[in-house]
């Protein structure tokens, strides 16, 4: 597969991409099949794969104490990665890779792994807090933030790995991802700092960036003019995730720390069929950020691809 900057570059006319979320564990590869298998009638340049991290569970014994274990609730990325070359051998992958739950020598080895198998481009992320916990807390050795996750992709392509005894290190190629907030994170202090973030992320290396999902596409642009007044140059693709049912406009914006504009809150409590809603409200959005002049469109199926297919007929 060609790099993402690659394809955004020689493109010759916008295009969509997509995102899934692997089965979970139990699964076979039949179901992360289903979730593919509709989005290849369009002729994808390349699907992102997410990243969950291990959980911690506190099991209790029979004597009253409680013992630690470690659960892994999808498959493994790399695991994921083989199973859609296998039946998708043409198809572009861009695995996310997360700090969360991981010591740095950890995400060097699935790092390396991936190069292994082939793959020329990542997304780096922080991930999110461990469910239970309030913040972030980073894995003993681990990353604190997605920069210093860049910064370590950026060295693996210039042949320095975290193991000093490795001389004239095989140098990988990846092109690396990092998501942007338009809304801004949850956890910055104001959009300023927010960008400031996304900044130091590019600084140390990141190619192109992909954007947490919105629903109002002017709070896309006034970000769009914030990041390139702030000098930031590498492309950035909007992403977008159609609601399929009312009680997401509760879920959404506690889960992503997102907004719901109020004219579709209105559309979809006057609706009966909230699918049709919000299959139509993405498909406006598309059509405008194409208008736009955006390079893609990154979409969010969370591994049920129906109305994703439906915008992508309507607006490619």
């Amino acid at each position: 597969m060609a790099k993402v900057t690659d394809i955004l570059r020689s493109s010759r006319r916008p295009f969509a991409s997509f995102e899934l979320v692997p089965p979970l564990k139990g699964s076979d590869a039949s179901r992360l099949y289903q979730s593919i298998d509709p989005l290849m009638q369009f002729n994808p340049p390349f699907i992102n794969v997410t990243c969950h991290r291990d959980e911690v569970e506190f099991v209790p014994n029979g004597d009253g104490t409680y013992t630690k274990m470690t659960l892994a609730r999808r498959p493994s990325t790399v695991a994921i990665v083989a199973a859609i070359m296998r039946r998708y051998p043409q198809l572009g992958i861009v695995p996310h890779v997360i700090c969360g739950g991981a010591s740095r020598s950890r995400v060097e080895s699935e790092l390396l792994d991936l190069h292994f198998l082939g793959i020329q481009n990542v997304v780096a992320l922080r991930g999110d807090a461990m469910p239970g916990q309030r913040f972030f807390m980073p894995e003993a050795d681990g990353f604190c933030y997605s920069s210093e996750l860049v910064a370590m992709v950026t060295n693996l392509n210039h042949g320095q790995y975290l193991d000093p005894t490795v001389k004239d290190g095989m140098a990988t190629n990846f092109c690396t991802g990092v998501a942007a907030y338009p809304e801004k994170h949850f956890e910055a202090a104001n959009p300023d700092t927010d960008i400031t973030y996304l900044k130091r992320k590019v600084e140390a290396g990141a190619d192109y960036i992909v954007t947490q999902m919105f629903f109002d596409n002017e709070v896309f642009y006034r970000f769009r003019d914030k990041v390139s007044k702030a000098g930031i140059d590498v492309p950035m693709i909007p992403g977008l995730k159609p609601i399929s049912a009312k009680k997401q406009t509760e879920l959404l914006p506690r889960s992503f720390h997102i907004d719901i504009p109020q004219r579709l809150m209105e559309v979809l409590s006057q609706a009966d069929d909230a699918y049709r809603v919000g299959t139509d409200w993405a498909i406006q959005q598309s059509i405008d950020l194409l208008k736009h002049g955006v390079p893609a469109i990154h979409y969010y199926t969370m591994a049920k691809p129906d109305n994703v297919c439906q915008i992508v007929k309507a607006v490619f």
